[in-house]
């Protein structure tokens, strides 16, 4: 039988609590660092030199095609092997977490950007620069703006794929929600009030994302949408 207090005391208790906050973390951590290392290859995916857009091109193919637990326990287990000094204290598995879902990450939001960038007009590029403005002020001013605008539902729906692939962790012992609702039916074996409270952490985590995008979205199409 499912017992109410159970799950009310797991879902309320400090260890789930202590994992959701290191699976926003870790996802927080990996979207940002994958966003800015993003742009940049978007814009080499996007060059006119065929080293770059090959170079980006088989990265993409290659992150993309490869599944995040393979990718998660080559880091985690293969690197240490190419890389003594991985085998250190400091190589731990939000580290490794981290360094795995980044490489992911950047591959997807790069495919995100690039199309994002090709959907801005050339000639919008073209008369920015015919003010005199240089080559990066063309692209924090014209094009990146118009660019976000365009890419942020697909960017908030990457976010929200990460925030749930990171329970893949757990196979590396990462103390993420997942993690600790395994240890806790473990010692308990009560399935569904451990994780019934998991999923209510999930769909609270994925709710506030849904509603912070469409606020952004109505702030970054108000000058686009007529009243």
């Amino acid at each position: 039988m499912f017992d109410p207090a159970l799950f009310l005391s797991a879902l309320f208790g400090w260890p789930l609590a202590q994992g959701a906050l290191v699976t926003l973390a870790l996802s927080i951590a990996v979207q940002a660092v994958s966003f800015l290392l993003g742009m940049g290859a978007a814009s080499l995916a996007a060059s006119r030199r065929p080293a770059s857009r090959w170079g980006m091109a088989v990265y993409v193919w290659l992150f993309r095609a490869s599944p995040a637990l393979l990718v998660l326990l080559f880091v985690w287990n293969g690197l240490p092997q190419m890389i003594p000094q991985l085998r250190a204290g400091w190589f731990s598995p939000f580290l490794a977490a981290f360094l795995a879902l980044t490489l992911i990450q950047v591959a997807y939001l790069t495919e995100i950007l690039r199309s994002a960038y090709a959907a801005i007009p050339a000639g919008q590029r073209e008369a920015a620069a015919a003010l005199g403005l240089h080559r990066w002020q063309v692209f924090l001013l014209v094009v990146l703006p118009q660019a976000m605008r365009i890419a942020l539902p697909a960017l908030v729906n990457e976010f929200i794929s990460l925030l749930k692939t990171t329970s893949l962790a757990t196979v590396i012992s990462l103390k993420e929600l997942m993690t600790v609702t395994s240890f806790a039916i473990a010692t308990s074996f009560r399935f569904l009030e451990w994780y019934g409270a998991a999923l209510v952490y999930y769909l609270l985590m994925v709710s506030v994302l849904t509603v912070a995008q469409i606020r952004i979205e109505r702030r970054l199409s108000a000058g686009y949408v007529r009243r």
